[in-house]
């Protein structure tokens, strides 16, 4: 279970961003305003936080701005009806960690935390391992089966995020911002693309493959 700060001013949207944490296992709490905000973010010890771009008091990106300031990691992920790039982009420079406008799916906003939580977990990880691949973060190396197996930058990336959320399905739009920093669909089937190389350099004969589409969602990668 993490303990989760909601940064959120209007009841609603608190009450419901909660409930879907808890949903998910996590202790949420809540503060309705900037101030009380990073009072509670740098007095007590969170995991994660969801915070709204716009608040009374401090706004989010002056809030996220001052933890990064005093060496506060906690990851976040702001919440906005923001949605130009510009915006996005103004809010992951100021310290956030993830970006996501409104009106969005509650559950994705959870599985976008638990992507953050794990992200923190395996920030230390050396090597990453499932489906008998072994993924060298240091080295930038891959092995499948214990034999090296050369891959271009953007398959290393995306090979590299499926692991760190091995289990999980992510969908076409999280790996798009993750993986290539769009915050929007550039065409051209970019992502079966890539995955498709990929599959080809790290799937072994008679076995399926670990990173497994599914259909109307994306992709999971099965160790």
């Amino acid at each position: 279970m993490a303990a989760i700060l909601v940064i959120e001013d209007d009841d609603a949207t608190a009450a419901a961003i909660m409930a879907e944490l808890k949903r998910h296992g996590h202790d949420a709490s809540r503060a309705a305003d900037g101030d009380t905000g990073l009072d509670l973010a740098t007095r007590e010890a969170f995991d994660a936080i969801t915070l709204d771009r716009m608040l009374p008091g401090l706004d989010g990106l002056t809030l996220v701005a001052r933890l990064r300031e005093r060496h506060i990691t906690i990851p976040v992920l702001m919440l906005s009806a923001l949605s130009d790039v510009d915006e996005r982009i103004a809010g992951l420079r100021a310290g956030g960690d993830d970006y996501l406008t409104k009106p969005f799916d509650f559950a994705e906003m959870a599985m976008r935390v638990e992507v953050l939580l794990r992200r923190r977990e395996q920030a230390e990880a050396v090597v990453l391992r499932g489906g008998g691949i072994e993924c060298d973060l240091v080295r930038r190396m891959v092995k499948v089966d214990g034999e090296p197996t050369r891959l271009l930058h953007m398959e290393f990336r995306l090979l590299e995020f499926l692991m760190r959320n091995q289990g999980e399905v992510m969908t076409r739009r999280i790996i798009f911002e993750r993986v290539w920093g769009y915050y929007f669909d550039p065409g051209a089937n970019l992502i079966s693309v890539h995955i498709a190389r990929l599959r080809k350099k790290i799937d072994r004969p008679g076995r399926p493959s670990p990173i497994q589409t599914v259909k109307g969602e994306g992709y999971l990668f099965e160790g």
